[in-house]
């Protein structure tokens, strides 16, 4: 029943007003803290959340499902930025749209100097001749796109744009997510139904949330539907008033009851999204490609005999197939192309119907083989070279021209006179020094090379890090330059390996998600910082380091990398007693996922306070960087642990047996008392389990070949500024110390020493 005559006009006053559309826009968020899912973009920390706070996006892509906010997060972009914004559906507008609105952002450059953000919903729904139109304004800064497709975009957006801007993924929302989604719209009062008191039977909105299927618009729609078909009482109207009325909107405080069966008939399964208009033809050898590149030999015998039987040209499967050995299948099986090569040779002397022998075998060979992508690399290239068409660095020019008027070829270094027949040297121009094109992959014979080929970058990286960027060819030396002897030493010892088998070691505990926050104590070398670039290009890495030169060295590199400030690593400059700060206060983020510390002692962690006292330290302050769940990951080598020198010496010329054993005695004896900065790993894993860590532990055997320099005796035996050399004059006696010292110095004669030694690697998570 209807309220009363007399009622009406009062409630036409108060609560007639139109609805301003429907529940699902608006809902939408107005600001970042009103986003909900999607945390891996845009959760504090995070590259898209940091660049939309800045106000210093670049274009980009949202690419998902559809519900899960890539128009949402356009217009929060569009209620942040200072920046001109346009919008432009790709159903409903064309070339003329764009240039009309091109229009309006070159107007407002020129005029106001601000740029244009330009948000094309839909975007994949352009064909090839609308997305050509806006390339060349997006590439000028003209305008810089926000782009959002339910597409893959690196198959359905022209590879120009997607090469141009940042892709990122949006996920289907969680059971979770949707909940809080319905519920803010249940709460709010300005824009939801906040105003009135809804009663859900058990189960009603719950099956809302399920069938939605990860959408929140059109959980929102349903909602929108089941609320506003279920009728409304007021809960002060007594019989015969309080029958249900159907008109809306209802008075404020009117009682709205949803049941089951009004959710069940408001929401329907979605349907399955299917490709809209493709094309027999590509669509098959569309998914015999792809089937092959997935490493599924069933499905690429279906998807070509479906193909053969439909009378495709055997050439065009052939050519595909070669096309294929080539980029996905590459160099992790180089003898892949020969194969495919060879059975359609063979297809072209038999024919059909035994032609469908070398058909069937090039595709199960593909089918099977491991899989790498890494000839793409050479388009990469291809962009530095249109950018910046660079000069050939000096030394490794024509020497036989012009040597001697211009130094052509001076300072090059003859690999083959080297172990390994390898010299860690500078081949790419100046002004693309560290960048990186090719990144091997681990697959097949390709995964052969991959350690090799980072080892050689990785110690290329350190030595430009450990040089700075001063003018000159630097990594190239003649056989009388300065630099010769660091670089032998760092090549022949076989270092580079230890660091990367330690930084592998460290990343393979950790397991970070393309979305961690990540930071690294101690990191003036960088070695853990590029990894962490690469397996979180998403997320944040931040770096703490101990001066202001080692932060611009770093800045320097990532620069050189490719990387702009936002894609960078942060980098702050610690230098305190501790090797952690009390708070992330240096940082865009207030917790991190991972901290990451290699060489713990290096800073002389702990050197001036009892063992258990540093480590109770750093168990509290890593605990207080920490977000919950996150993971301390320690790699760090206990002195009692590390290499005897009187192991060294076993098959030392001129050292008897009796010398030896009482230099052995007095080695125990140092690393087992107080005179060195020794610690058991009990010590450390017992420490950070009282400030409340789930602690596991790993040794690692170490060794590397190490150069025993002069220096290095030096620096051992100085028995006022060593504490080792003190101790073992005084153990040993003056007669029997320098016989020690005589006996190293004969074997570093030999050449590199194998040095061995125990590491702990410690996975600390935060419960």
């Amino acid at each position: 029943m209807n309220l009363p005559a007399a009622n009406k006009p009062k409630v036409t006053e108060l609560f007639a007003a139109p609805s301003r559309g429907p529940l699902a826009d608006r809902m939408r968020p107005r600001t970042l803290d009103e986003v909900i899912g999607q945390d891996h973009i845009v959760g504090p920390g995070r590259l898209l959340r940091r660049a939309i706070q800045a106000d210093r996006l670049s274009s980009l892509i949202f690419y998902g499902p559809p519900g899960t906010g890539k128009t949402s997060l356009a217009r929060v972009i569009a209620n942040t930025t200072r920046s001109g914004f346009e919008s432009l559906n790709a159903v409903l507008s064309g070339i003329k749209d764009i240039r009309e609105a091109i229009d309006r952002s070159d107007e407002r450059q020129r005029l106001y100097a601000r740029r244009t953000i330009l948000f094309v919903d839909e975007v994949h729904r352009w064909n090839k001749a609308q997305q050509d139109a806006l390339l060349p304004w997006v590439e000028n800064g003209t305008v810089i796109l926000v782009g959002a497709t339910t597409e893959n975009p690196f198959f359905e957006v022209n590879r120009a744009l997607v090469s141009r801007s940042r892709i990122f993924q949006l996920k289907a929302l969680t059971p979770r997510d949707l909940l809080a989604t319905a519920r803010y719209a249940l709460s709010d009062e300005e824009r939801g139904y906040g105003k009135w008191k809804l009663c859900f039977e058990e189960g009603a909105l719950e099956h809302l949330v399920e069938v939605s299927g990860g959408d929140a618009r059109s959980l929102l729609n349903a909602l929108e539907l089941a609320v506003e078909t279920s009728g409304w009482t007021l809960p002060e109207a007594k019989p015969p008033e309080n029958a249900v009325d159907f008109s809306w909107p209802p008075p404020q405080g009117a009682e709205i009851r949803v049941s089951l069966e009004a959710a069940e008939e408001s929401i329907q399964k979605r349907a399955v999204l299917y490709d809209r208009d493709g094309d027999y033809h590509f669509d098959t050898i569309s998914a015999f490609i792809k089937s092959v590149r997935g490493s599924d030999p069933d499905a690429a015998l279906y998807w070509l005999a479906k193909m053969v039987r439909a009378g495709e040209d055997p050439s065009f499967i052939f050519r595909r197939m070669i096309i294929l050995a080539m980029e996905d299948v590459g160099l992790a099986d180089p003898n892949a192309i020969t194969v495919v090569l060879s059975c359609a040779s063979a297809f072209e002397r038999i024919g059909f119907p035994e032609g469908n022998f070398p058909l069937s075998q090039a595709a199960l060979y593909l089918a099977t083989a491991p899989k790498s992508n890494t000839t793409l690399a050479f388009f990469d290239a291809v962009k530095e070279v249109e950018k910046e068409d660079a000069d050939v660095p000096r030394h490794l020019r024509d020497a036989s021209r012009d040597a001697e008027s211009f130094g052509h070829g001076e300072g090059y270094v003859y690999p083959h006179a080297y172990r390994d027949h390898w010299a860690a040297q500078q081949y790419l121009p100046d002004a693309l020094r560290g960048r990186t094109f090719y990144v091997p992959s681990r697959m097949g014979y390709e995964g052969k090379l991959r350690e090799s080929v980072l080892q050689k970058r990785e110690l290329q990286a350190a030595i430009v890090l450990g040089a700075g960027t001063a003018d000159g060819e630097i990594l190239s030396w003649s056989a009388a330059s300065k630099g010769r002897e660091g670089w032998f030493k760092r090549a022949e010892s076989g270092r580079s390996r230890l660091l990367l088998s330690d930084r592998d070691a460290i990343f393979t505990a950790a397991r970070p998600e393309r979305q961690s926050r990540i930071l690294i104590p101690l990191a003036n070398d960088g070695l853990l910082v590029w990894e962490s670039l690469r397996r979180a290009p998403e997320g944040l890495s931040a770096a703490l380091v101990d001066s202001e030169n080692a932060r611009a060295a770093l800045l320097r590199f990532a620069q050189t990398s490719g990387l702009d400030e936002l894609e960078g690593p942060e980098i702050a400059v610690f230098s305190g007693a501790e090797i952690l700060p009390d708070s992330a206060a240096l940082f865009s983020t207030p917790e991190f996922d991972f901290l990451l510390i290699r060489e713990l002692y290096r800073k002389g962690f702990g050197k001036n306070a009892a063992p258990r006292r540093a480590f109770a330290a750093l168990g509290r302050r890593a605990a207080g960087l920490l977000a919950k769940g996150g993971a301390l990951v320690l790699l760090a080598s206990p002195p009692s642990l590390g290499e005897r020198i009187s192991r060294l010496l076993e098959t030392a010329p001129g050292l008897s047996e009796t010398a030896l054993a009482s230099f052995r005695q007095a080695e125990t004896a140092f690393f087992s008392g107080e005179n060195g900065r020794t610690w058991e790993p009990d010590e450390l894993l017992e420490e950070l389990e009282q400030a409340g860590f789930v602690v596991e532990a790993d040794f690692l055997d170490q060794k590397e070949e190490r150069l025993i320099s002069a220096k290095d005796l030096a620096a051992w035996f100085d028995t006022e500024k060593s504490s080792w050399g003190s101790f073992m004059r005084s153990a040993l006696g003056e007669n029997a110390f320098p016989l020690i010292r005589e006996a190293l110095e004969s074997r570093t004669q030999e050449g590199p020493l194998v040095w061995q030694w125990k590491s702990v690697l410690v996975r600390a998570r935060r419960a």
